[in-house]
């Protein structure tokens, strides 16, 4: 069978499929997932280069973001860095972030990432993003309580926070929590 098959009679495009994996068990995976969280502010001329800026900071910028709906693996570590991720220009990186612009002199803005793990290490992120940290502070405790509630079995909850203020430029505040890099599969 060819890897390129065509997917019902009237479809026009063809579909890669990609060869079927076993699920690897819970228990029985191997290592550590490595979650470095972070904490930036940029600014610049534009709204989008005061981003670019804050993921410059967070040593993130080169890097093609893909946004998690933030469950923490059991197997995982979190830990806190300013550090530049190791990785090539253009890589793949599975993150869950907070980032809001203060686009107005004077605006102030706040962004910040929640979590709680359960005593096997499974987890919960929220991401926010407020006009003051008490409204962000709130907006994370809140969101966790919620999810702990439906949930059950959940700890403590701590936070990163952070914020960045227009001074005459577009300033912007990031907190990103960082996952896996991984390259493109070429052909």
């Amino acid at each position: 069978m060819s890897a390129l098959d065509q997917v019902g009679a009237s479809s026009e495009l063809p579909v890669r499929r990609l060869p079927e994996q076993a699920a690897v068990p819970r228990g029985q995976r191997d290592g550590v997932l490595p979650i470095s969280i972070r904490t930036a502010t940029g600014t610049g001329r534009t709204e989008l280069s005061a981003w670019d800026d804050a993921l410059w900071h967070a040593g993130v910028a080169n890097f093609n973001l893909i946004r998690l709906s933030s469950v923490i693996p059991r197997q995982s570590r979190i830990s806190f860095t300013s550090e530049p991720l190791a990785g090539e220009h253009g890589d793949q990186l599975y993150c869950v972030y907070a980032s809001t612009l203060a686009a107005e002199p004077g605006d102030i803005a706040w962004a910040g990432i929640g979590w709680t793990r359960d005593e096997d290490g499974r987890g919960l992120f929220v991401e926010h993003s407020a006009t003051s940290e008490k409204a962000l502070s709130e907006l994370i405790h809140l969101s966790l309580e919620d999810m702990i509630e439906r949930r059950g079995g959940y700890g403590v909850i701590d936070s990163v926070v952070v914020s960045a203020q227009n001074t005459g430029l577009p300033a912007c505040a990031l907190a990103i929590a960082t996952y896996q890099v991984s390259g493109w599969e070429l052909s």
